[in-house]
């Protein structure tokens, strides 16, 4: 059974979203504006946002410059992870991991599955660990975002969250 002890301590991170979009610009970019919101909600802070085309080497370059800045402990991407020959999120992401967390992927998709049922079998949303940052893929959908920060990533980012979360784990990612 999860929960927070009422003596945790909190501790704040930061957090990159980048919207993988070909159509999207800062004014219609709802699935990241959920996101931004939501992170600061949470009390962590959005520590860079980037709208990127559908395009592997354009999501790698930016996610790599990410991965590299040891002042960002995570990353949020929101869209490309479909089955269109254009949705290519989780193929430019998964050469960057150290680790993957297969596990996100199920879960989102458990979760998704109570909602939408069988068309949850077409989200490829994935998650991982680069360089001591974690990364997480969610679809482009303002929902899947909704769903996917409140019921998965706002626990595992929480230092409080028992009997485990990433947070207490980022000093360790980089251990050998």
């Amino acid at each position: 059974m999860s929960h927070t002890p009422p003596n945790a301590t909190f501790k704040s991170i930061n957090i990159a979203v980048l919207t993988v979009s070909d159509t999207r610009t800062e004014d219609n970019d709802t699935s990241g504006h959920v996101l931004c919101e939501r992170i600061k909600a949470a009390g962590h802070q959005v520590a860079a946002k980037h709208i990127s085309p559908d395009n592997i080497y354009a999501i790698r370059a930016i996610v790599s410059q990410w991965i590299v800045d040891a002042d960002i402990h995570a990353v949020i991407t929101t869209g490309g992870t479909g089955l269109t020959g254009r949705d290519v999120t989780p193929e430019a992401m998964k050469v960057l991991y150290d680790k993957e967390i297969e596990g996100f992927g199920e879960l989102f998709r458990q979760i998704s599955y109570n909602l939408i049922k069988t068309s949850s079998l077409q989200s490829r949303a994935i998650a991982g660990l680069a360089n001591g940052t974690v990364l997480f893929s969610l679809p482009g959908s303002p929902g899947a975002c909704k769903d996917g920060w409140d019921h998965i990533i706002v626990h595992q980012l929480d230092s409080r969250h028992k009997p485990c979360n990433l947070v207490e784990l980022m000093p360790r990612f980089l251990e050998v």
